[in-house]
């Protein structure tokens, strides 16, 4: 979906670097990221046993080396509770009242009240001078700040359109940065004829970065 794609590329990784997903899903953001960054040591976490089985089938079709982890991000092995040079994810955000139908999707994206601790664990497993980078949507933004640090945050929003506001943001957190907090201009997706923005098209199909970088983290 367009949230892990958008999220892969606002990580600043560099070849070499160690990357860990929280919630992996079926892989798509650690294969769009392995994608455009090469020499990466991936690891992705996912509780969901099928959607894992997905993930080491995608990373196999593309050639990828992902390391798939099947268990609960609030209980990872030994070996994972340490620091990462990035760490990603995007969270259940959904709260009461908005369940898909779909069993599957329901559980995949229904926070259970426990968004604010999947921020908090990605600062946790982040080390120091590494980026912690998470999607959220924008009305729940004040929450995710809550938990956050106050410096070394940059906020980047995804506008569906020009003047139309924000229905998803990714935000960004430099572990131990004392730089002040930084609100981006962040990307507009669609033009007026629905049609994506040019920098919206090099990103999903130029496999383009974000720059958040640009916030001086």
């Amino acid at each position: 979906g367009l949230d892990a794609v958008m999220l892969a590329a606002a990580v600043p990784a560099v070849t070499g670097a160690e990357v860990l997903e929280l919630g992996l899903g079926t892989g798509a953001a650690s294969l769009c990221l392995c994608a455009r960054v090469p020499g990466l040591s991936l690891t992705g976490v996912e509780i969901d046993s099928a959607a894992a089985a997905l993930a080491r089938a995608n990373a196999a079709a593309n050639g990828a080396a992902l390391d798939v982890v099947t268990g609960d991000i609030f209980d990872l092995p030994p070996a994972l509770k340490r620091g990462f040079d990035h760490v990603l994810c995007n969270p259940p955000f959904h709260g009461p009242g908005q369940a898909s139908p779909d069993g599957a999707r329901a559980s995949a994206t229904m926070d259970g009240g426990r968004l604010m601790d999947w921020l908090k664990l990605g600062l946790q497993r982040t080390a120091s001078g590494g980026y912690f980078t998470a999607i959220v949507r924008a009305d729940r933004l004040t929450e995710a700040l809550a938990v956050l640090p106050n410096k070394g945050v940059a906020i980047f929003p995804l506008w569906p359109r020009a003047a139309q506001p924000a229905k998803r943001v990714i935000v960004q957190v430099r572990q131990g940065s004392a730089a002040p907090a930084a609100l981006l201009a962040g990307l507009v997706l669609h033009k007026a004829d629905g049609g994506w923005t040019g920098r919206a098209e090099a990103v999903l199909r130029g496999g383009a970065a974000l720059a958040l970088r640009e916030a001086r983290l």
